[in-house]
């Protein structure tokens, strides 16, 4: 089988791999050049993702790159693997996937299959990418060509996350298209769980990520609330995780980062609207989550303020770029709004991360781009007034950590244990 899967990011090259492995033949279709160069040259530019295990398929001649979209004429299946932000007005933004449609519709024969697998609000796969397949390829969804949506669910940096066992949620737009999306995942993936629609699969989606983000959003008030008892918000989650029923364990942080929680539920509450509806529950979960960086530069400000410090003219390190712990996945972080927001009132920022060493162009904080990550030398660590933990990397060597810095605010519980002066370490 002749697959081509468009979008060689977090989503689409542990895709591409997995169905490579299986025996598939792929072309991984990119707009962005240096990705292919790279692919084709067997390396890897995603670091969980070892270049042993694109070299190898590339090897086999099952795995190969390209920007050429004709290439969709000699496959069988195209799976779309493209972003899905919001604009500036924090609604969605499927233009990505539009302009896939566009540029594979003309290339694509007939019985071909198209798979949406980006993150998007209920409608978009037999509505919106339906309407700009059909006009540009002249053909019929259903007849002329099938089309499906099957959500991604992978979990960047969780090495039990493996894309051949995590359960593939499919919706077909027929009952013929469903089979044929069921036949293709089957090759690489062991447990598929086929829905009534494309809808219902787009539907499962958000509701799996609006699930975390209303969750983290409650314990992320509790953490404020509870902090103004004096009462350790960490402590009381891992007595409550104790109960073997009826609970399960979120944490707090100093904001949602990557590309699902922050976005995804947003899609849903715009969609509501067509419908006369209102998500009070997600938008006052976003409002909670959005809020957590103003209460984690206020605890920089009273830690700060112990030492007659103010946080103008202060030098401030931050802990991790990433958003989530030992990834180099940057999207949606938290970490740059804390940049930000301690730059504005005129603090001087830097920031250590093992797995960022260079930050890179962003759509939202551009003018980072380029800062590199302080050496971690105990000179270099000591010579800031404060140190400000935004994501708990295991690299990190804490305990030194915890010797080298003067103050530190912990927003992960990652000093949890490691003893230090009354006063040094402040929660977040």
């Amino acid at each position: 089988m002749k697959i081509a899967i468009v979008g060689l990011g977090y989503v689409g090259l542990p895709l591409a791999l997995e169905f490579a492995r299986a025996g598939v033949e792929v072309t991984g279709l990119d707009v962005d050049a240096t990705k292919v160069e790279a692919i084709n040259l067997g390396r890897s530019y995603i670091k969980h993702i070892e270049p042993e295990a694109v070299a190898a398929q590339v090897k086999a001649s099952r795995f190969r790159a390209s920007t050429d979209f004709a290439s969709v004429k000699a496959v069988e299946a195209v799976i779309i693997c493209v972003p899905t932000p919001l604009n500036k007005n924090r609604e969605p933004d499927i233009s990505y996937i539009l302009r896939t449609g566009e540029a594979i519709a003309p290339h694509l024969t007939q019985g071909a299959l198209v798979v949406l697998e980006s993150t998007t609000y209920p409608g978009t796969t037999d509505e919106d990418l339906r309407a700009v397949l059909e006009s540009c390829s002249g053909l019929k969804a259903g007849t002329g060509f099938h089309l499906a949506f099957s959500p991604e669910r992978e979990d960047p940096g969780n090495p039990a996350s493996k894309v051949a066992t995590i359960p593939k949620v499919i919706g077909g737009y027929t009952p013929a298209c469903l089979e044929k999306a069921k036949q293709l995942y089957g090759h690489a993936i062991r447990n598929l769980v086929p829905v009534s629609s494309c809808r219902v699969a787009e539907a499962t989606k958000l509701l799996e990520n609006i699930f975390r983000g209303v969750n983290i959003a409650l314990v992320n008030e509790l953490k404020v609330v509870y902090s103004a008892m004096d009462i350790d918000i960490w402590e009381v989650i891992n007595a409550a995780r104790t109960k073997p029923f009826g609970y399960m364990a979120f944490y707090p942080g100093p904001g949602l980062g990557g590309h699902c929680i922050p976005i995804d539920p947003f899609y849903l509450t715009w969609k509501a609207r067509e419908y006369g509806k209102n998500t009070r529950f997600i938008e006052l979960a976003g409002e909670i989550n959005t809020s957590m960086p103003e209460y984690v530069v206020h605890r920089v400000a009273e830690a700060l303020n112990t030492q007659s410090k103010s946080v103008k003219g202060s030098r401030v390190l931050l802990m991790g770029i990433a958003y989530k712990p030992d990834v180099d996945d940057d999207r949606e972080s938290p970490s740059y709004t804390l940049m930000e927001m301690l730059s504005k009132m005129g603090a001087n920022v830097d920031y250590y991360d093992p797995h960022v060493p260079v930050i890179r162009p962003t759509r939202e904080h551009g003018h980072w781009a380029g800062l590199r990550s302080i050496d971690w030398q105990q000179k270099n660590v000591a010579s800031y007034d404060a140190v400000l933990i935004s994501t708990g990397h295991k690299a990190v060597d804490y305990k030194q950590l915890a010797e080298w810095a003067s103050c530190i605010i912990d927003t992960r519980n990652t000093m949890h244990g490691i003893p230090m002066p009354a006063g040094k370490l402040w929660k977040a």
